[in-house]
């Protein structure tokens, strides 16, 4: 099975923690030359030097970029490809607060569409010339189990992610001509900050304590506990080799087992 990255670049959204940072790492460890991405540039900074060099060749870079500024973020990524081509996105970024659909400021919903979609599309036009001339391109969107089952409480999430997935779908076909795939990765109950952050959201609410409701949360799931970064960063990094070139404009859930979902 090939799944050797060596000459591969690789551009990592969300790099500075969690399923970003774990994903970093995957793709380290299977030789491509990793650049991070995210807004915090101390933290950028660990990570980067952190990462594993496999062969002399290989090497790293980072980037400090908010994705809320599509025009930053383009500027930023035209200067990382002028310099190296990428043929490896992760598209993946902070999901929006917690809250019902129908009370949610239509800011909120354009606010998330821009860091979601618009910065996806944004990111892709700047490196498929890259992955078109390289014949070779994988851009996974790490989004949310909500695609297929909508979360309760998390209505701008489930909206915005589901527009994402419909956007993956739709280049699937349009790019896999040119040796380009296009998947998400859907993660579950992931001990990453943004859980931590919707956990104490609802017990701020509820009134209920953070361990109760996190108790609730793993029952829920068949594998009887949350799953770990390096778990979903394992999935993501297999849709990025060379072994899953076949597999195109599918979304994995990621979850233990929780989603009932057939498709």
């Amino acid at each position: 099975m090939d799944l050797n990255l060596s000459g591969r670049h690789a551009l990592v959204c969300g790099a500075s923690q969690g399923i970003g940072r774990a994903t970093a790492l995957e793709l380290a460890e299977l030789g491509a030359d990793v650049t991070l991405l995210a807004r915090s540039a101390e933290q950028l900074k660990a990570v980067a030097e952190s990462l594993p060099r496999k062969h002399a060749a290989q090497r790293h870079d980072w980037w400090s970029v908010d994705m809320q500024d599509t025009h930053g973020l383009q500027t930023a990524v035209a200067d990382i490809v002028a310099a190296h081509p990428v043929q490896i996105l992760i598209n993946n970024t902070g999901g929006p607060p917690g809250g019902p659909a129908n009370s949610a400021e239509p800011a909120a919903f354009e606010d998330t569409f821009r860091q979601h979609l618009i910065a996806g599309q944004v990111l892709l036009q700047t490196v498929l010339p890259g992955m078109r001339s390289s014949g070779y391109g994988r851009l996974i969107n790490v989004i949310s189990t909500s695609v297929k089952e909508p979360i309760p409480g998390l209505g701008v999430s489930n909206t915005i992610r589901a527009a994402v997935a419909a956007w993956a779908k739709t280049l699937s076909g349009e790019l896999a001509v040119d040796g380009i795939t296009v998947n998400n990765v859907l993660p579950g109950y992931t001990r990453t900050a943004r859980l931590d952050g919707l956990l104490a959201a609802q017990s701020q609410k509820s009134g209920r304590s953070e361990e109760e409701l996190a108790k609730e949360m793993v029952a829920a799931v068949p594998a009887r506990r949350f799953g770990e970064p390096g778990e979903v960063a394992a999935v993501i990094a297999f849709l990025c080799t060379p072994a899953a070139a076949y597999v195109n404009g599918v979304s994995i859930a990621v979850d233990g087992g929780r989603t009932k979902a057939l498709s």
